[in-house]
């Protein structure tokens, strides 16, 4: 009840332009739907991550490496997706990827090599990239419309279907095969894709950034010397993205190992590892308009980095399973926010194609992690391989600080 009492409060809360328009309340609602939806599925893939190592017979290197084809496929679609938005619109973009990732959830489980693994990966990968670009362009147009910076509200949502889909996971891990989990969690998505796609197929976009800014200031200037000025502020918030994905990636992908491998936790404890930083990722975005209306979009992601980095060394380096699930709250806490400022301040510079830019440039980090976690913990271990995760966050502090008069666009 408390968990239907936040997912409530969170969808009431309501512009003045929503509460006038029932149009966006129902965009606002579709939208979400689908970012819940994406956490839900990735969620439900992660936790069962290590039984489909061991049953592909994967070591930590060639897992890494499979784990890699995820992040390639996503930055391989992200800048076509973006393209894609253009000339057939972000809400039949988000419908049609929707559908493509709950099918393609159903495949990693089939394989039985590696090498197996990482193909399929590559299309699951193509697919969640695609949706993330076409659901977040979606979004920047709606935050156009509101005038409010509401991002953090959808990426909550992202946060709490992570939370549940790694709960789920982590209840019936030890009864159902991988197979027959991923499976049902198809059929959820597809669902939710049939209910959600229809609301946004028969309501047309809002108004785009470029001619409605979504920090109600001036519009942005046009022509080659607005372009450059536009490519300069991309540029920082994908590397900001960039810094923070490696972490929330790497979180995803090698957390439950962690725990399991090197801490003696059991499946369920495991799975706990990932629903806890999933869970403290949902409080901190239900709070993150709130925050960036208070202190600004600089100082939120100043303060969110250095949290982060204090619980990513805890989480890495804790002797105890229980601690290092406390390191993940702190880390789910700080990371929470980065992400969804750095997207949407991209899109506001620059539509879908900032969008796109962004999000290629910031999974950047999640196609490095996989593969250099992998690696590292070979050579020295995966509690050491876990401390870049601390070091990246800490660099994204110091270039979010050196930068801030980039993002600074006053209170939205």
């Amino acid at each position: 009840m408390p968990t239907l009492n936040k997912i409530r409060s969170a969808l009431s809360w309501a512009s003045p332009q929503e509460s006038t328009d029932p149009r966006l309340a129902t965009l606002r609602l579709a939208i979400t739907a689908f970012f819940a939806m994406d956490g839900f599925l990735f969620a439900g893939w992660v936790v069962r991550i290590p039984a489909i190592k061991e049953q592909t017979g994967a070591s930590a290197g060639s897992l890494g490496l499979a784990l890699l084809g995820v992040s390639a496929g996503a930055v391989a679609f992200m800048m076509l997706t973006g393209r894609l938005c253009r000339r057939f619109g972000s809400h039949a973009v988000t419908v049609w990827s929707g559908g493509a990732m709950a099918l393609s959830i159903i495949l990693p489980p089939l394989t039985g090599s590696a090498t197996a693994l990482g193909l399929v990966l590559l299309v699951f990968g193509a697919a969640y990239g695609s949706l993330n670009v076409a659901m977040n362009s979606a979004a920047v147009d709606l935050i156009g419309a509101l005038r409010r910076p509401v991002m953090p509200s959808f990426h909550a949502a992202f946060s709490l279907g992570g939370m549940v889909g790694a709960g789920l996971g982590g209840l019936i891990a030890g009864g159902l095969s991988p197979t027959v989990h991923l499976l049902l969690l198809a059929v959820i998505g597809l669902l939710v894709t049939a209910v959600a796609g229809r609301m946004l197929l028969t309501h047309p976009a809002p108004a785009a950034p470029e001619q409605l800014p979504a920090d109600g200031g001036p519009e942005r200037p046009r022509g080659p010397s607005g372009a450059g000025r536009t490519r300069r502020p991309v540029l920082v918030f994908g590397l900001i993205a960039l810094c923070t994905a490696y972490g929330e990636g790497a979180m995803a992908d090698w957390g439950a190992l962690h725990l399991s491998q090197d801490l003696a936790a059991g499946p369920g404890l495991s799975a706990a590892g990932y629903a806890v930083f999933a869970l403290a990722m949902t409080a901190g975005r239900l709070s993150g308009t709130a925050v960036v209306q208070r202190i600004g979009p600089a100082r939120a992601l100043v303060t969110g980095g250095t949290t982060a980095t204090a619980g990513l060394l805890l989480g890495a380096l804790a002797p105890a399973a229980w601690a290092a699930c406390l390191g993940f709250a702190v880390a789910g806490l700080g990371l929470a926010n980065i992400f969804p400022i750095a997207i949407a301040r991209a899109g506001e510079a620059g539509g879908p194609g900032g969008v796109a830019a962004a999000s290629t440039v910031g999974y950047g980090g999640m196609l490095l992690g996989p593969p250099a976690i992998g690696f590292l913990a070979e050579a020295f271990g995966l509690p050491a391989a876990l401390t870049t995760l601390a070091l990246l966050s800490a660099v994204a502090v110091l270039i979010a600080y050196a930068t801030r008069g980039a993002h600074h666009t006053g209170r939205t």
